[in-house]
């Protein structure tokens, strides 16, 4: 076999292993951001746990700022908040009779998978560093 040849097939192979690398984590962060609203949707406007509260269903935006809200730290809730409120203040008006839901399965449910979506695994993962006695 010629040595070019090999060395042209060396380079497409790791070519090839970091296309593949990078199209796996691309769609790992697209099912990621389209998974949230999802579950969010589930939880809240098919399960009903926003009536089971005493609260609408939301809409598309809704949904989206609910999840990034859910799954954000201190700085995006206080971003969110101040996009709503900038966009629309009379939202912060509205009035409604919100109360403790009903203990059933279908509001288990619908609050476990709004826990998950806030207890993302990356929330707690801070970068730590140990002091080392200098001695």
């Amino acid at each position: 076999m010629n040595p070019a040849f090999g060395i042209l097939l060396r380079i497409l192979g790791i070519g090839a292993l970091v296309a593949g690398g990078l199209a796996v984590a691309v769609a790992a962060l697209v099912s990621m951001i389209l998974l949230g609203p999802l579950v969010f949707w589930l939880a809240w406007n098919v399960l009903d746990f926003g009536h089971a509260l005493g609260l609408p269903e939301l809409g598309f935006w809704g949904i989206v700022l609910a999840t990034l809200f859910l799954v954000a730290g201190w700085v995006g809730k206080v971003v969110i908040t101040a996009i709503v409120f900038l966009v629309d203040p009379s939202w912060f008006h509205g009035a409604a009779q919100v109360h403790w839901p009903s203990p059933t399965f279908k509001n288990f449910v619908a609050v476990a998978l709004l826990a998950v979506l806030a207890s993302r695994p990356h929330a707690h993962a801070r970068g730590r560093k140990r002091r080392r006695d200098k001695r």
